[in-house]
């Protein structure tokens, strides 16, 4: 059996349940195969059990106790000392398609939704996605867990019918058309369980989304005095819930009672029947036993085909929702590509619409009177949209980033954004995102971004665990950790969107030096109009109504050398971050004991340009 996560779960088919279905029975055919081997020896063991009985007690009566009866007693032995060891190893085979099939799925999900962008939250509600992984996945895991005891409980049927019919044509007929017509009735509950299940999924997948929401902007509800409509919508939607579980309960209920009634009414005809055929002389002592040892048995077989049944339901309803999420187009990346041979190392990146150009080994800082036009081009660089980049093209080397292999363009292209996302787990985890670096380089990065608070503030330091989006730290702190993680990657060009928006202007400082001199020669663009970073950067680049219209050092461009109108605009944007650094002493996170040396503008509610 292969180790989870598999390193590659796969592309599947997207028509339909029943072909998802199909595909990871064959991705996994090998251990399927296996468990299906062990239920049907499992099963075709217990088959016989009554069988040679039956033989043993008839073979007793006509000679007594002799080798006869020992030789049939271990048998007996043999078939259940056999069936007990196929029922323990089938188990674990068991486990293992559940796991697979499962794990699978999830696996899926997550590289979907990872490679969809923001596409995924466009079409589709979040609970919808979270409910695929934690819920549906589980359900198609289900499907493959009860595979192998279901086909275990045919061939069984099928035995016991063969080994009935000998015994006795009558009784064979019962077993041939009983249990099909007991399976048959059952099937009709089917349906309305399954549609029923299809309601309480839309409805669950609903809540959870409700909950996600109300949970993230909690804040934003205390603010404007929401809670209670919030909480309200939330209850709603739970009792919706419970009752459309009603609805499944009843069904299930009904499938539950007939499960245990039908059989019951199968096993009560056939002893009766074999009651009465032994008292007419028609079989004999030992073949009533038999008969009697296979209605109890078959019992197993049909409940084994219900829960079959119930869980194939549930696994379709499942998979119908899980290709609702693969089958999301992703934003970058859905066509291939159409340059083989990407560009060489230190190819120039050009943003062709605004005309702003990352020329190989240099630190650009970029600077718009408007933060978010700036952002957009940032944003840009990174190839998050095709659609968009058709509009806008960006190139590298002269080649369009929509023509070149999207992993190539992540592996070189790093873009930084202004709202950083941490994610649960160990600090170390959280900065090593690519994998491979050494504890060294970690330490490095984070004395580059200023973070050393942050491995104070964490116990255990760099195997401390982060909270959920890192709510332990203040949004300096998280900016900080978001740098040193964007560093880490080493990029070949990097784009960093206000990466010090959130931390006073001592540390500023701090960082822009530390920063310039680690890119020093690696192709950089800072998103930012703080002078404290444009002072160390080697050229600005100014962009007005959406195009470059300067090119220069900070100073350059302070004392008018593209003109006094570029100037005076230049020093509009620049002058309100100087503006907005000045009392830093009234700005300083009171909570860190370094005092305004590690201040945070967000721990005092003055966030700058978007970020934190």
């Amino acid at each position: 059996m292969r180790s989870l996560p598999l390193a590659d779960p796969g592309t599947p088919p997207l028509r339909g349940p029943a072909a998802y279905l199909g595909w990871l029975a064959r991705r996994q055919w090998g251990i399927l195969l296996a468990a299906v081997t062990c239920g049907v020896v499992q099963f075709a063991c217990q088959a016989f059990l009554p069988y040679l009985t039956g033989r043993a007690i008839d073979d007793g009566l006509e000679q007594g106790f002799g080798p006869g009866l020992l030789s049939a007693a271990g048998a007996l032995l043999a078939l259940g000392v056999l069936s007990a060891a196929a029922s323990a190893v089938g188990h674990r085979f068991d486990v293992a398609n559940w796991l697979r099939a499962a794990f699978t799925t999830s696996q899926l999900v997550g590289r979907s939704t990872a490679r969809t962008g923001h596409a995924v939250t466009a079409e589709l509600p979040t609970g919808e996605v979270v409910s695929a992984v934690a819920n549906d996945a589980l359900r198609v895991g289900d499907l493959f867990a009860v595979t192998a005891r279901f086909i275990g409980s045919l061939t069984a049927y099928a035995a016991v019918a063969v080994l009935m019919l000998q015994v006795s044509v009558p009784l064979g007929l019962v077993v041939v058309l009983g249990l099909p017509t007991v399976a048959a009735v059952l099937g009709l509950l089917v349906k309305p369980l399954q549609r029923r299940q299809s309601a309480q999924r839309e409805a669950s997948g609903r809540l959870t989304t409700l909950g996600s929401d109300t949970v993230s902007g909690l804040r934003v509800l205390r603010g404007i005095g929401g809670e209670s409509v919030f909480t309200g919508r939330y209850r709603r939607q739970s009792q919706l819930v419970r009752e459309r579980g009603e609805h499944v309960a009843v069904t299930q209920s009904w499938l539950d009672a007939l499960q245990v009634l039908l059989p019951g009414m199968f096993v009560i005809a056939l002893v009766w029947l074999g009651a009465h055929m032994a008292l007419e002389g028609t079989i004999t002592p030992g073949q009533l036993v038999t008969t009697y040892g296979y209605a109890a048995f078959l019992g197993w077989p049909v409940q084994n085909a219900t829960e079959f049944l119930q869980s194939a339901t549930r696994a379709v309803v499942a998979a119908r929702k899980v290709l609702t999420v693969l089958r999301v187009v992703p934003a970058a990346g859905a066509a291939p590509a159409s340059v083989s041979t990407p560009p060489p190392p230190g190819s120039p990146l050009v943003d062709e619409a605004s005309g702003v150009t990352l020329e190989a080994g240099r630190v650009v800082a970029l600077v718009c009177a408007d933060p978010d036009e700036s952002a957009r081009i940032a944003t840009r660089m990174g190839r998050f949209d095709d659609d968009a980049e058709a509009a806008t093209p960006v190139r590298l080397g002269g080649v369009p980033l929509r023509d070149l292999p999207l992993a190539e363009v992540r592996r070189r292209v790093v873009v930084a954004e202004a709202m950083p996302q941490l994610f649960s787990g160990s600090l170390a985890a959280g900065l090593d995102v690519r994998g491979g670096a050494r504890r060294e380089d970690l330490l490095d990065a984070i004395a580059l971004a200023d973070a050393q608070d942050v491995l104070d503030s964490v116990p255990d330091g760099l195997d401390g665990e982060l909270p959920e989006k890192g709510r332990s730290l203040s949004g300096g702190q998280r900016q900080r950790v978001a740098l040193a993680r964007a560093l880490l990657t080493q990029a070949e060009i990097l784009v960093l969107v206000e990466p010090t928006s959130a931390v006073d202007a001592h540390t500023e400082a701090r960082i822009a030096a530390r920063l310039s001199d680690a890119r020093r020669g690696r192709t950089t663009l800072v998103v930012t109009a703080s002078p404290l970073v444009l002072d160390h950067v080697d050229e600005v680049q100014l962009v007005v109504d959406g195009a470059l219209v300067a090119r220069g050092t900070h100073a350059a461009l302070l004392d008018g050398a593209a003109g006094p109108e570029v100037a005076a605009t230049y020093r509009r944007v620049v002058g309100r971050r100087m503006d907005d650094d000045l009392p830093v002493e009234e700005s300083f996170d009171r909570t860190d004991p370094r005092g305004p040396s590690s201040t945070d503008r967000s721990a005092v509610d003055l966030p700058t340009g978007g970020a934190a």
